[in-house]
C-alpha cells in the first residue's frame, strides 16, 4: 500500500508531468515532423529513417578480438556474440547499370562477381561478420543461377539463401506445365539442384525466395530506392538482412540447427594473415572484362596503399554503395578465378560457369599478385586458393572479391 501511494505522488509530482509532457511533446514534434516530411517529400522519407537505422549498435572503440570465420576480419566482443547466434546470408544481387549502384555490398565478407546473361554480371554476397553493426538494406535482388548455388553451398551447412526466384522450366501456359528444353537447358535448372541441395522453400526451409516464401517486410519493392526518379519495377527489391535473420530464427537456422548441428560443420576456414604492403613491385591496380562487347561491366581494381585494399571500379566509374554514406567498394583481396565458359544454352540465353573443379586463378593482395590454382572438390567444399607450389595462400583479413572469368580472358596489372 505504502509503495503505490508513493509511485502515485511520484506519478502526480510536478516535475515528472513536466518531463512526461515534454518528452510526449518530443515525439509528437518528431512524429509530426516525419509526417512534414511525408507530405512535402514521399519519395525521400525512407532516406531519413535509414540515417537513423545505420548508426551503429555497438561501441565499435572496443578492442577487436575476434577473428571472423568467413574473412578473417578483427571485430569486437560484441559484434561476435551477435554472429555466433546465426548463420550466413548468400544473397543474390544484380549489377545491371540500371541498378546502380548497389545497397548493402560494403557490408558482405565476400562477394562473388560472375556473369548471368549476355554479358551482365550479377553478385552473390556472403553476409555474416560485416552485417552485425548496422542494421544492413541489401539490395537489388534478383535471381539465382546453378553456379552461384554451387559456390553459396561451401558456406557450411545449409546456408541462407537469398534471392528472388531464379532459372527454371516452370510455364503455366505450356504443356504439362514445364518449359521444352530448347528453351531452358536442364543444367542451368536450379529447383533440380535445390532439391540435389536439400535446400528447401515453403515456411521452414532455408531457401529464401522473396517472390515465394517470403515477403514485407522482409523484402520490399522500393522504386525510390536511388532518388525520386523511379526506378524499372525489377530493380527495386530490397532485403532487410536483420529481418531476414529474424525470420530464419523462427525457421529453426540459427548458428545451430534444431538438431544441434551448427552451421560451421564441414565449413571450411581459410588461412589469415594481418596483411603487410609489398616493397617491390607494387600492383597499382588491375583490369579486366567479363565480356569485350558489354564494356558497361568491365572491372578495375586500384590499390590503395595507405589501408592496403583494393578501390573497385566498373565500367570506368567509381562503385559505390549506396547506404553508409556512399563508400567505395573495396577489398582486401581480389581474386580472379578462370572457369569454363558454356553458353548461351537455350533460348533464354542462360549461361553456365564451371565452377566445380580447378582451374588457374591469381590472387592480389598487399598490392601484389600470386599466380596458382583454385580447387573446389564438391559443392558442400569451399574453393581454397595455392601458389605454384600447392601451398594455400593465406588470405589478408578483411572484404574479399572473387571474379568469376572466362578461361582465356585477359587480366591486365
Amino acid at each position: 500500500m505504502y509503495k503505490f501511494k508513493k509511485f502515485s505522488n511520484i506519478l502526480s509530482s510536478k516535475r515528472f508531468i513536466m518531463i512526461a509532457s515534454f518528452s510526449g511533446l518530443f515525439l509528437i514534434s518528431v512524429g509530426l515532423g516525419l509526417l512534414v516530411f511525408y507530405l512535402i517529400s514521399p519519395k525521400n522519407i525512407g532516406s531519413v529513417i535509414n540515417k537513423v537505422a545505420q548508426k551503429s549498435k555497438f561501441n565499435l572503440n572496443l578492442p577487436k578480438t575476434e577473428e571472423c570465420p568467413i574473412n578473417g576480419q578483427k571485430y569486437t566482443k560484441p559484434e561476435a556474440d551477435v554472429w555466433n547466434t546465426r548463420r550466413p546470408i548468400v544473397q543474390m544481387i544484380e549489377n545491371h547499370q540500371d541498378a546502380r549502384p548497389e545497397s548493402g555490398l560494403s557490408r558482405a565478407d565476400v562477394v562473388y562477381e560472375a556473369v548471368a546473361e549476355g554479358g551482365i554480371t550479377r553478385f552473390a554476397a556472403v553476409f555474416y561478420c560485416g552485417a552485425v553493426a548496422n542494421e544492413v538494406k541489401a539490395a537489388p535482388l534478383r535471381s539465382a543461377r546453378v553456379y552461384f548455388m554451387n559456390l553459396a553451398a561451401g558456406y557450411g551447412k545449409n546456408p541462407l539463401f537469398l534471392h528472388q526466384g531464379g532459372a527454371n522450366n516452370i510455364c503455366s501456359t505450356c504443356p504439362g506445365g514445364v518449359k521444352p528444353r530448347s528453351e531452358i537447358d536442364p543444367t542451368v535448372n536450379t529447383l533440380t539442384l535445390f532439391d540435389k541441395l536439400g535446400w528447401q522453400g515453403g515456411p521452414k526451409g532455408n531457401n529464401l525466395d522473396g517472390g515465394y516464401n517470403i515477403g514485407f517486410p522482409l523484402v520490399v519493392r522500393d522504386q525510390y530506392r536511388l532518388g525520386s526518379t523511379p526506378s524499372a519495377w525489377e530493380h527495386a527489391v530490397v532485403a532487410n538482412l536483420d529481418l531476414i535473420w529474424q525470420d530464419a530464427q523462427k525457421r529453426g537456422f540459427n548458428y545451430k540447427d534444431d538438431s544441434g548441428v551448427a552451421w560451421t560443420q564441414g565449413f571450411r576456414k581459410w588461412l589469415f594473415q594481418d596483411g603487410k604492403t609489398t616493397t617491390s613491385s607494387p600492383v597499382t591496380n588491375l583490369k579486366f572484362n567479363f565480356w569485350e562487347s558489354m564494356s558497361g561491366y568491365d572491372v578495375e581494381w586500384k590499390y590503395d596503399q595507405a589501408p592496403n585494399s583494393y578501390k573497385r571500379f566498373n565500367g570506368g566509374k567509381e562503385h559505390i554503395d549506396w547506404e553508409f554514406d556512399k563508400p567505395q567498394l573495396s577489398a582486401s583481396n581480389v581474386v580472379v578465378i578462370f572457369v569454363k565458359e558454356t553458353g548461351p544454352l537455350d533460348t533464354e540465353h542462360h549461361m553456365f560457369y564451371q565452377v566445380i573443379g580447378t582451374g588457374k586463378a591469381l590472387v592480389f593482395q598487399n598490392g601484389g599478385v600470386i599466380a596458382g590454382t583454385w580447387r573446389k572438390a564438391t559443392p558442400l567444399d569451399r574453393e581454397a586458393f595455392y601458389d605454384t607450389n600447392g601451398k594455400e595462400i593465406e588470405m589478408v583479413r578483411g572484404a574479399t572479391w572473387i571474379e568469376v572469368l572466362p578461361a582465356g580472358n585477359p587480366v591486365t596489372y
